[in-house]
């Protein structure tokens, strides 16, 4: 491999430049580390495998490094855990547990784990893949909003991952844009599911984690079942998740607000979203009429009434933007080949005829039968979508409790 002397980015053998500072590679021999006093793992070698370049980001629960690995010469990055954060066992549980998920679920957009590891210094690290790119996160707060092409793209990569997930009995449970890395391209980006730290697994085989007892989840994003810390949350729960994220992608702001995360979850529990063509008016962006339908579906108290996969809900969104096959068609499509499709197909929609087309989705649903699970939650398929807030609304003085406990521990 290949190393920049000035940065000590780490690159292929066959790179000439660097495109951050924009000098000649050396051989990665030739680079030396220096120490760096402010921080000695800089330099060192984790785990007697790992050899820290450099310091790429510090966040709320550790710091990132970029690292040659010495077995097979690969840069990783590794995830170090803060002092303080290292000496809560639930922290260091959801880097284990990642990593464990990695190795039953291999999937090209999900982030590959590879290690996981004490540091000899009381700390606990996780090693994964490299990835160039950004979160979902910084792309919204940078511009705020993401075309139609590339949300599709985005949500036709992403589910895939998911799907496969869903199929072990994993739960995600943490769906936020900080979770969707975007690994750009010529042709756009490559979409990386991050952080299964806190999956609920409802496997036969599920190991049990009561002693930890947290549930986890960012408000914003919290589907209702996960805001009630119902045992019976599901697959759908994820769905929930991500059409939250692809309504904020569109309008530029999430579904359901609130001054503190109490009053977020409240408003999951007993409001409705305002469409989001009334939401996005105005907007950069364009959403077609039809996304209305597919996010009231998916934003649906009931999991009985939302899309019954990942996969379905990023069809739904496809095919209210006019695009013809399913996800599976559309995740390598160009972007620029998918928005000259979408822009194609939303001129020739008449308005009276630009609504979601609901059979599309009636035929997925009878794939999917209600489970017991639903009826566990007092939900039955064939419940009125206005019946659930007023159900929800007489519940909610017992709700209240649970959560302020889900926030806290969120937190």
């Amino acid at each position: 491999m290949k190393s920049c002397p000035s940065c000590r980015r780490l690159f292929a053998a066959d790179a000439g430049f660097c495109p951050h500072d924009g000098g000649s590679l050396l051989g990665v021999d030739e680079v030396p580390v220096p120490p760096d006093a402010a921080d000695p793992r800089v330099g060192s070698t984790l785990c007697g495998r790992w050899h820290i370049r450099r310091i790429v980001a510090d966040g709320g629960m550790g710091r990132v490094y970029e690292a040659l690995d010495l077995a097979q010469p690969e840069r990783v990055a590794i995830k170090v855990l803060h002092p303080d954060i290292a000496r809560d066992d639930v922290a260091v549980e959801r880097f284990r547990r990642e990593f464990e998920v990695s190795k039953l679920v291999p999937h090209a957009h999900i982030v590959e784990v590879k290690d996981f590891c004490d540091t000899g210094d009381g700390s606990s690290a996780l090693v994964m893949e490299f990835l160039d790119g950004e979160e979902l996160r910084t792309l919204l707060k940078r511009e705020r909003h993401v075309s139609p092409a590339r949300l599709v793209r985005m949500l036709a990569q992403a589910t895939q991952g998911l799907d496969e997930a869903h199929r072990q009995k994993l739960v995600h449970r943490d769906l936020k844009p900080d979770n969707l890395f975007l690994c750009g391209t010529h042709d756009g980006d490559v979409v990386k599911v991050l952080d299964f730290g806190s999956v609920k697994d409802k496997s036969q085989a599920a190991k049990k984690l009561t002693m930890l007892g947290t549930t986890i989840g960012s408000p914003f994003y919290m589907s209702p079942e996960q805001a009630q810390g119902l045992e019976t949350l599901d697959a759908r729960a994820d769905v929930w998740s991500l059409a939250a994220i692809a309504y904020e992608c569109l309008t530029g702001t999430v579904p359901f607000v609130g001054k503190n995360g109490p009053s977020i979850l409240l408003a999951i529990l007993t409001e409705d979203p305002v469409p989001p063509t009334e939401k996005g008016r105005g907007g950069p962006v364009p959403i077609a009429p039809a996304v209305d339908d597919v996010i009231e579906s998916a934003l649906a108290k009931n999991p009985a009434l939302r899309p019954p996969t990942a996969g379905a809900l990023a069809d739904a969104f496809g095919h209210a933007y006019g695009l013809e096959g399913t996800h599976l068609d559309w995740a390598w499509v160009p972007e620029g080949e998918l928005a000259r499709r979408i822009e194609k197909a939303m001129a020739a929609m008449p308005p009276a005829q630009a609504r979601f087309d609901a059979s599309r989705m009636d035929a997925a649903f009878a794939d999917a039968p209600t489970s017991s699970d639903d009826r566990a939650m007092g939900l039955p398929s064939a419940t009125p979508r206005w019946v659930l807030p007023a159900v929800v609304a007489a519940v909610v003085a017992l709700v209240v409790a649970v959560v302020a406990t889900v926030v806290a521990r969120a937190h």
